[in-house]
Protein backbone atom coordinates (compact mmCIF):
# COMPACT_ATOMS: atom_id res chain seq x y z
CA UNK A 1 0.00 0.00 0.00
CA UNK A 2 1.47 3.10 -1.18
CA UNK A 3 2.04 6.00 1.65
CA UNK A 4 0.67 9.36 1.37
CA UNK A 5 2.59 12.16 1.65
CA UNK A 6 2.40 14.50 4.26
CA UNK A 7 0.64 17.75 3.63
CA UNK A 8 2.61 21.00 4.18
CA UNK A 9 0.45 24.27 4.16
CA UNK A 10 2.18 27.68 3.17
CA UNK A 11 1.66 28.58 7.00
CA UNK A 12 3.81 25.12 8.27
CA UNK A 13 6.39 25.78 5.75
CA UNK A 14 6.84 29.48 7.16
CA UNK A 15 6.47 28.87 10.57
CA UNK A 16 9.82 28.28 11.54
CA UNK A 17 11.01 30.87 9.30
CA UNK A 18 8.70 33.47 11.38
CA UNK A 19 9.91 32.11 14.98
CA UNK A 20 13.53 32.76 13.83
CA UNK A 21 12.23 36.45 12.35
CA UNK A 22 10.81 36.66 16.21
CA UNK A 23 13.95 36.09 17.84
CA UNK A 24 16.47 38.10 15.85
CA UNK A 25 14.27 41.00 16.70
CA UNK A 26 14.37 40.00 20.81
CA UNK A 27 17.80 39.33 20.38
CA UNK A 28 18.93 42.89 18.39
CA UNK A 29 16.65 44.95 21.16
CA UNK A 30 18.73 43.19 23.63
CA UNK A 31 21.76 43.83 22.27
CA UNK A 32 21.21 47.14 20.80
CA UNK A 33 22.19 50.83 22.54
CA UNK A 34 20.89 53.68 21.64
CA UNK A 35 23.72 56.48 21.37
CA UNK A 36 22.06 59.98 21.64
CA UNK A 37 25.49 61.75 21.45
CA UNK A 38 24.28 64.89 19.57
CA UNK A 39 26.43 67.37 21.32
CA UNK A 40 25.98 65.37 24.75
CA UNK A 41 27.43 61.95 26.03
CA UNK A 42 23.53 60.52 26.71
CA UNK A 43 22.90 56.86 26.13
CA UNK A 44 20.13 55.14 26.26
CA UNK A 45 20.16 51.57 26.79
CA UNK A 46 17.54 49.29 24.77
CA UNK A 47 15.17 46.65 27.51
CA UNK A 48 17.78 43.57 28.13
CA UNK A 49 14.38 41.82 26.91
CA UNK A 50 11.35 43.38 24.40
CA UNK A 51 8.41 40.71 24.04
CA UNK A 52 7.20 39.55 20.72
CA UNK A 53 3.41 40.89 22.35
CA UNK A 54 4.36 44.24 22.98
CA UNK A 55 6.30 44.20 20.02
CA UNK A 56 3.49 43.72 18.46
CA UNK A 57 1.32 45.90 19.93
CA UNK A 58 3.92 48.46 19.03
CA UNK A 59 3.75 47.98 15.80
CA UNK A 60 -0.05 48.26 15.51
CA UNK A 61 0.33 51.68 17.03
CA UNK A 62 2.68 52.89 14.25
CA UNK A 63 0.84 51.16 11.92
CA UNK A 64 -2.24 53.75 12.95
CA UNK A 65 0.11 56.99 12.89
CA UNK A 66 2.45 56.41 10.14
CA UNK A 67 0.17 56.57 7.39
CA UNK A 68 0.66 54.83 4.01
CA UNK A 69 3.39 57.73 2.27
CA UNK A 70 3.12 58.57 -1.40
CA UNK A 71 6.69 59.81 -1.43
CA UNK A 72 9.60 59.31 1.41
CA UNK A 73 12.56 61.07 2.17
CA UNK A 74 15.57 60.16 3.90
CA UNK A 75 17.12 63.48 6.14
CA UNK A 76 21.12 63.88 6.67
CA UNK A 77 20.28 63.47 10.69
CA UNK A 78 18.73 60.06 10.22
CA UNK A 79 14.83 61.00 10.37
CA UNK A 80 12.30 59.48 7.57
CA UNK A 81 9.86 62.20 6.54
CA UNK A 82 6.93 60.77 4.59
CA UNK A 83 4.75 62.58 2.03
CA UNK A 84 1.53 61.81 3.05
CA UNK A 85 -1.76 63.05 1.40
CA UNK A 86 -3.39 65.69 3.13
CA UNK A 87 -6.89 63.90 3.64
CA UNK A 88 -4.59 61.11 4.86
CA UNK A 89 -3.03 62.32 7.67
CA UNK A 90 -3.23 61.47 11.54
CA UNK A 91 -5.61 63.91 12.42
CA UNK A 92 -8.83 62.80 10.42
CA UNK A 93 -8.11 59.15 12.96
CA UNK A 94 -9.91 61.66 15.40
CA UNK A 95 -13.58 61.06 16.16
CA UNK A 96 -14.44 64.75 16.34
CA UNK A 97 -12.97 65.09 12.79
CA UNK A 98 -14.97 62.02 11.62
CA UNK A 99 -16.89 64.74 9.05
CA UNK A 100 -14.18 67.61 9.66
CA UNK A 101 -13.56 69.11 6.04
CA UNK A 102 -10.00 71.00 5.76
CA UNK A 103 -10.57 74.20 6.21
CA UNK A 104 -9.52 75.71 2.19
CA UNK A 105 -10.64 79.37 3.18
CA UNK A 106 -7.43 81.36 4.28
CA UNK A 107 -7.96 82.31 7.41
CA UNK A 108 -8.42 86.00 8.57
CA UNK A 109 -4.77 87.14 9.55
CA UNK A 110 -4.53 89.53 12.38
CA UNK A 111 -4.78 93.11 11.64
CA UNK A 112 -0.55 94.52 12.42
CA UNK A 113 1.17 91.97 10.45
CA UNK A 114 2.09 91.67 7.04
CA UNK A 115 -0.10 89.35 5.31
CA UNK A 116 1.37 85.82 5.11
CA UNK A 117 2.80 84.91 1.62
CA UNK A 118 1.17 81.51 2.89
CA UNK A 119 -2.32 82.69 2.93
CA UNK A 120 -3.93 81.60 -0.71
CA UNK A 121 -6.58 79.54 -1.40
CA UNK A 122 -4.34 76.78 -1.45
CA UNK A 123 -2.07 77.07 1.83
CA UNK A 124 1.20 74.97 1.19
CA UNK A 125 1.27 76.53 -2.34
CA UNK A 126 4.01 79.18 -1.80
CA UNK A 127 5.45 79.18 1.45
CA UNK A 128 9.07 79.56 3.14
CA UNK A 129 10.65 77.23 5.92
CA UNK A 130 12.85 79.92 7.02
CA UNK A 131 12.80 82.52 9.62
CA UNK A 132 15.84 84.89 9.98
CA UNK A 133 18.24 82.09 7.91
CA UNK A 134 16.31 79.31 9.71
CA UNK A 135 15.99 76.07 7.40
CA UNK A 136 15.04 72.34 8.87
CA UNK A 137 17.54 69.59 8.06
CA UNK A 138 15.58 67.53 5.81
CA UNK A 139 15.65 69.85 3.19
CA UNK A 140 19.53 69.65 2.79
CA UNK A 141 19.14 67.97 -0.08
CA UNK A 142 16.95 70.48 -2.06
CA UNK A 143 13.93 67.80 -1.83
CA UNK A 144 10.42 68.50 -0.43
CA UNK A 145 7.11 66.76 -0.44
CA UNK A 146 4.99 67.23 -3.18
CA UNK A 147 1.88 69.07 -3.81
CA UNK A 148 -1.05 67.91 -2.24
CA UNK A 149 0.73 65.91 0.78
CA UNK A 150 2.26 66.85 3.86
CA UNK A 151 5.22 65.91 5.34
CA UNK A 152 4.83 63.55 8.81
CA UNK A 153 7.87 62.52 10.44
CA UNK A 154 8.16 58.86 11.19
CA UNK A 155 8.32 57.65 14.25
CA UNK A 156 9.77 54.01 14.78
CA UNK A 157 9.79 51.49 17.37
CA UNK A 158 12.91 52.95 19.33
CA UNK A 159 11.18 56.66 19.21
CA UNK A 160 8.52 54.39 21.18
CA UNK A 161 10.54 52.16 23.63
CA UNK A 162 12.22 55.17 24.75
CA UNK A 163 9.12 56.31 26.15
CA UNK A 164 7.96 55.24 29.42
CA UNK A 165 5.31 52.84 28.09
CA UNK A 166 3.54 53.11 24.62
CA UNK A 167 0.56 55.14 26.53
CA UNK A 168 3.05 57.84 27.60
CA UNK A 169 4.40 57.86 24.19
CA UNK A 170 4.37 61.67 22.82
CA UNK A 171 2.53 63.09 25.85
CA UNK A 172 3.90 65.16 28.42
CA UNK A 173 3.73 64.71 31.90
CA UNK A 174 1.33 66.79 34.01
CA UNK A 175 3.04 70.22 34.41
CA UNK A 176 1.47 70.61 37.83
CA UNK A 177 0.16 68.77 41.04
CA UNK A 178 -3.48 69.96 41.58
CA UNK A 179 -2.84 69.97 45.76
CA UNK A 180 0.47 71.84 45.19
CA UNK A 181 -1.15 74.46 42.78
CA UNK A 182 -4.24 74.84 44.97
CA UNK A 183 -1.76 75.42 48.22
CA UNK A 184 0.55 77.78 46.61
CA UNK A 185 -0.07 79.53 43.85
CA UNK A 186 -0.86 83.26 43.68
CA UNK A 187 -4.17 83.70 42.10
CA UNK A 188 -3.00 85.43 39.01
CA UNK A 189 -0.10 83.46 38.54
CA UNK A 190 -0.17 80.73 35.62
CA UNK A 191 -0.13 76.51 35.58
CA UNK A 192 3.40 76.27 36.74
CA UNK A 193 3.29 74.89 39.96
CA UNK A 194 5.17 71.49 39.31
CA UNK A 195 4.66 68.23 41.56
CA UNK A 196 6.56 66.24 38.54
CA UNK A 197 9.87 68.13 38.58
CA UNK A 198 8.74 70.48 35.90
CA UNK A 199 10.80 74.03 36.34
CA UNK A 200 9.96 77.53 34.32
CA UNK A 201 11.23 81.03 33.59
CA UNK A 202 7.86 82.40 31.67
CA UNK A 203 6.40 85.61 31.11
CA UNK A 204 2.43 85.61 31.28
CA UNK A 205 -0.70 87.99 30.72
CA UNK A 206 -2.01 89.52 33.55
CA UNK A 207 -4.34 91.89 32.40
CA UNK A 208 -8.12 90.23 32.41
CA UNK A 209 -9.89 90.10 28.97
CA UNK A 210 -10.58 87.63 25.86
CA UNK A 211 -7.38 86.58 24.29
CA UNK A 212 -7.14 85.34 20.52
CA UNK A 213 -4.05 84.74 20.15
CA UNK A 214 -0.13 85.19 20.71
CA UNK A 215 3.20 85.65 18.47
CA UNK A 216 6.49 86.18 19.52
CA UNK A 217 10.02 85.77 17.62
CA UNK A 218 12.01 83.01 19.74
CA UNK A 219 16.09 82.39 20.42
CA UNK A 220 17.42 78.49 19.22
CA UNK A 221 19.95 77.14 20.82
CA UNK A 222 20.72 73.59 21.56
CA UNK A 223 20.25 73.02 25.26
CA UNK A 224 22.82 70.40 27.27
CA UNK A 225 20.33 67.58 28.71
CA UNK A 226 21.30 65.96 31.34
CA UNK A 227 19.10 62.49 31.74
CA UNK A 228 17.55 61.11 28.43
CA UNK A 229 13.90 61.30 29.71
CA UNK A 230 14.21 65.18 30.51
CA UNK A 231 13.91 67.36 27.97
CA UNK A 232 14.50 71.76 27.38
CA UNK A 233 11.97 73.78 25.48
CA UNK A 234 11.07 77.52 24.51
CA UNK A 235 7.44 77.98 23.52
CA UNK A 236 4.39 79.74 23.72
CA UNK A 237 1.13 78.61 25.61
CA UNK A 238 -2.59 79.89 24.61
CA UNK A 239 -4.05 78.81 27.76
CA UNK A 240 -7.77 78.59 28.81
CA UNK A 241 -9.94 76.57 31.57
CA UNK A 242 -8.60 76.00 35.21
CA UNK A 243 -5.25 76.05 35.96
CA UNK A 244 -5.39 73.42 39.58
CA UNK A 245 -8.31 70.73 37.68
CA UNK A 246 -8.92 68.67 35.03
CA UNK A 247 -10.35 71.40 32.29
CA UNK A 248 -7.21 73.38 31.41
CA UNK A 249 -6.90 73.87 27.25
CA UNK A 250 -3.90 74.33 25.87
CA UNK A 251 -2.48 74.65 22.82
CA UNK A 252 1.50 75.15 22.47
CA UNK A 253 4.49 75.97 19.87
CA UNK A 254 8.15 76.40 19.79
CA UNK A 255 11.45 74.36 19.59
CA UNK A 256 12.90 71.78 21.86
CA UNK A 257 15.16 69.52 22.74
CA UNK A 258 13.96 65.63 23.60
CA UNK A 259 16.21 62.74 23.73
CA UNK A 260 13.57 60.59 25.00
CA UNK A 261 10.99 61.52 21.92
CA UNK A 262 13.26 61.91 19.10
CA UNK A 263 16.30 60.44 19.84
CA UNK A 264 18.76 62.90 19.73
CA UNK A 265 19.77 66.39 21.16
CA UNK A 266 18.90 68.51 18.22
CA UNK A 267 16.16 71.41 18.40
CA UNK A 268 13.19 70.55 16.59
CA UNK A 269 9.86 72.77 15.83
CA UNK A 270 6.99 71.15 17.76
CA UNK A 271 3.56 71.71 18.79
CA UNK A 272 1.19 70.28 21.45
CA UNK A 273 -2.45 70.58 22.48
CA UNK A 274 -4.45 69.20 25.28
CA UNK A 275 -8.10 69.56 26.17
CA UNK A 276 -7.86 67.81 30.18
CA UNK A 277 -4.33 69.69 31.71
CA UNK A 278 -2.35 66.72 30.08
CA UNK A 279 -3.87 63.67 31.77
CA UNK A 280 -5.47 62.05 28.50
CA UNK A 281 -5.96 64.15 25.58
CA UNK A 282 -3.61 65.76 23.23
CA UNK A 283 0.42 64.73 22.29
CA UNK A 284 3.22 66.37 20.60
CA UNK A 285 3.24 66.73 16.90
CA UNK A 286 1.13 64.76 14.81
CA UNK A 287 2.33 61.66 17.39
CA UNK A 288 -1.92 61.42 17.81
CA UNK A 289 -5.04 62.32 15.66
CA UNK A 290 -5.98 66.17 16.05
CA UNK A 291 -3.53 68.96 14.38
CA UNK A 292 -4.46 69.14 10.72
CA UNK A 293 -1.46 70.35 8.82
CA UNK A 294 -1.96 72.22 5.39
CA UNK A 295 1.64 73.37 4.56
CA UNK A 296 3.63 70.92 2.18
CA UNK A 297 7.52 72.21 3.50
CA UNK A 298 7.40 72.08 7.15
CA UNK A 299 7.80 69.53 9.26
CA UNK A 300 6.31 68.98 12.72
CA UNK A 301 9.41 67.49 15.02
CA UNK A 302 11.98 68.10 12.39
CA UNK A 303 14.90 69.73 12.96
CA UNK A 304 15.96 73.15 12.60
CA UNK A 305 19.41 74.92 12.49
CA UNK A 306 21.37 76.92 12.00
CA UNK A 307 21.78 77.57 16.36
CA UNK A 308 22.77 80.31 18.00
CA UNK A 309 26.45 80.68 19.43
CA UNK A 310 27.60 81.96 22.39
CA UNK A 311 29.32 85.56 21.22
CA UNK A 312 28.72 84.42 17.55
CA UNK A 313 25.69 84.38 15.07
CA UNK A 314 22.06 84.53 16.26
CA UNK A 315 19.26 82.39 15.05
CA UNK A 316 15.61 82.92 15.67
CA UNK A 317 12.09 81.40 14.90
CA UNK A 318 9.07 83.71 15.01
CA UNK A 319 5.61 81.95 16.38
CA UNK A 320 2.00 82.73 15.68
CA UNK A 321 -1.21 81.15 16.93
CA UNK A 322 -4.54 82.62 16.83
CA UNK A 323 -7.86 82.24 16.29
CA UNK A 324 -9.55 82.44 12.64
CA UNK A 325 -12.53 84.47 13.64
CA UNK A 326 -14.54 83.70 10.77
CA UNK A 327 -14.33 79.67 11.56
CA UNK A 328 -12.80 79.38 14.85
CA UNK A 329 -10.14 77.05 13.96
CA UNK A 330 -6.84 78.06 15.62
CA UNK A 331 -4.06 78.42 13.04
CA UNK A 332 -0.42 78.39 13.55
CA UNK A 333 2.22 80.56 11.15
CA UNK A 334 5.77 80.05 11.24
CA UNK A 335 8.44 82.85 9.99
CA UNK A 336 6.96 85.45 8.16
CA UNK A 337 5.12 84.52 5.52
CA UNK A 338 4.08 80.43 6.04
CA UNK A 339 1.09 79.07 7.53
CA UNK A 340 1.55 75.27 8.87
CA UNK A 341 -1.94 74.33 9.94
CA UNK A 342 -4.86 74.54 12.77
CA UNK A 343 -6.34 72.96 15.80
CA UNK A 344 -9.97 72.77 15.03
CA UNK A 345 -12.30 74.40 17.24
CA UNK A 346 -13.73 70.91 17.92
CA UNK A 347 -10.79 69.96 20.23
CA UNK A 348 -11.35 72.17 23.04
CA UNK A 349 -14.11 73.08 25.26
CA UNK A 350 -12.92 76.69 26.55
CA UNK A 351 -10.05 77.62 23.68
CA UNK A 352 -13.43 77.04 21.45
CA UNK A 353 -14.22 80.28 22.57
CA UNK A 354 -11.43 82.45 23.44
CA UNK A 355 -8.17 81.72 25.69
CA UNK A 356 -7.56 83.39 29.19
CA UNK A 357 -3.94 83.79 29.62
CA UNK A 358 -0.68 83.47 27.41
CA UNK A 359 3.05 82.32 28.31
CA UNK A 360 5.88 82.38 26.78
CA UNK A 361 8.82 81.25 28.28
CA UNK A 362 11.77 78.34 28.74
CA UNK A 363 10.78 74.72 30.47
CA UNK A 364 12.74 72.10 31.64
CA UNK A 365 12.34 68.68 33.32
CA UNK A 366 14.15 68.42 37.00
CA UNK A 367 14.20 64.36 37.57
CA UNK A 368 16.71 64.37 40.13
CA UNK A 369 18.70 61.20 39.10
CA UNK A 370 21.43 61.58 41.38
CA UNK A 371 20.09 63.30 44.06
CA UNK A 372 20.70 66.67 42.87
CA UNK A 373 19.08 69.31 40.63
CA UNK A 374 19.72 68.39 36.70
CA UNK A 375 22.68 69.83 34.60
CA UNK A 376 20.02 69.98 31.80
CA UNK A 377 20.31 73.72 30.52
CA UNK A 378 17.65 76.06 29.80
CA UNK A 379 17.75 77.93 26.68
CA UNK A 380 21.61 78.77 25.91
CA UNK A 381 22.66 77.50 29.52
CA UNK A 382 23.60 81.44 30.91
CA UNK A 383 21.24 83.42 33.06
CA UNK A 384 19.22 86.22 31.57
CA UNK A 385 21.62 89.01 33.10
CA UNK A 386 24.52 87.66 30.26
CA UNK A 387 22.13 89.53 27.70
CA UNK A 388 22.41 89.69 23.88
CA UNK A 389 24.60 86.77 22.26
CA UNK A 390 24.77 84.67 25.47
CA UNK A 391 21.49 84.81 26.83
CA UNK A 392 18.49 83.06 25.31
CA UNK A 393 15.99 85.37 24.19
CA UNK A 394 11.87 86.31 23.15
CA UNK A 395 11.39 88.93 21.53
CA UNK A 396 8.43 90.95 20.05
CA UNK A 397 5.75 89.69 22.26
CA UNK A 398 1.99 90.10 21.41
CA UNK A 399 -1.33 89.27 21.57
CA UNK A 400 -4.01 89.02 19.27
CA UNK A 401 -7.30 90.76 20.88
CA UNK A 402 -11.29 90.45 20.18
CA UNK A 403 -11.20 92.82 17.36
CA UNK A 404 -8.28 89.98 15.65
CA UNK A 405 -5.70 92.62 15.60
CA UNK A 406 -2.14 92.29 17.49
CA UNK A 407 -0.39 94.66 19.77
CA UNK A 408 2.28 94.37 22.17
CA UNK A 409 2.16 92.56 25.25
CA UNK A 410 2.56 95.23 27.50
CA UNK A 411 1.01 94.19 30.85
CA UNK A 412 2.68 91.08 32.10
CA UNK A 413 4.59 89.59 34.89
CA UNK A 414 7.35 87.07 35.26
CA UNK A 415 8.05 83.84 37.34
CA UNK A 416 10.51 81.47 37.86
CA UNK A 417 10.22 78.69 40.61
CA UNK A 418 14.06 78.66 41.35
CA UNK A 419 16.12 81.76 40.18
CA UNK A 420 19.72 80.01 41.73
CA UNK A 421 19.20 77.87 39.07
CA UNK A 422 17.09 79.53 35.91
CA UNK A 423 15.91 83.10 35.76
CA UNK A 424 14.07 86.09 33.62
CA UNK A 425 14.50 89.57 32.85
CA UNK A 426 11.75 91.40 30.94
CA UNK A 427 12.14 95.31 29.23
CA UNK A 428 10.45 97.08 26.51
CA UNK A 429 12.28 99.02 23.32
CA UNK A 430 11.02 99.95 20.40
CA UNK A 431 12.88 97.78 18.06
CA UNK A 432 12.47 94.14 19.99
CA UNK A 433 8.82 95.96 21.84
CA UNK A 434 8.20 93.71 24.84
CA UNK A 435 11.00 91.13 25.55
CA UNK A 436 12.82 89.78 27.58
CA UNK A 437 16.17 87.59 28.06
CA UNK A 438 15.71 83.82 30.04
CA UNK A 439 17.50 80.68 31.08
CA UNK A 440 20.26 79.22 33.23
CA UNK A 441 22.59 75.88 33.17
CA UNK A 442 20.64 74.45 36.24
CA UNK A 443 22.98 72.69 38.76
CA UNK A 444 25.66 74.71 40.49
CA UNK A 445 27.02 75.57 44.36
CA UNK A 446 24.37 77.79 44.14
CA UNK A 447 21.69 75.23 42.10
CA UNK A 448 21.12 71.96 44.23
Amino acid sequence: MAMKKPYYSLFHLLQPLILISILILILCFAQESLSLNNNTNLEFRQPAVVSSLRLARIQKHLDNINKPPLFTIQSPDGDVIDCVHKTKQPAFDHPLLKFHKIQRVPPEMPKGMMRMAAAAAETDDSSTNSSRGMRQTWHEKGRRCPKGTVPVRRSTVHDVLRSKSLYDFGKKKSRYSPAAAAAARRPDAPDVVSGNGHEHAIAYTTASGEVYGAKATINVWDPSIEVVNEFSLSQIWVLSGSFDGSDLNSIEAGWQVSPELYGDSRPRLFTYWTSDAYQATGCYNLLCSGFIQTNSRIAIGAAISPVSSTGGSQYDVTILIWKDPKLGNWWMGFGDSTLVGYWPTELFTHLADRATMVEWGGEIVNSRANGEHTSTQMGSGHFAEDGFSKASYFRNLEIVDSDNSLSSARDISTLAENTNCYNIKNSYNNEWGTHFYYGGPGKSPQCT
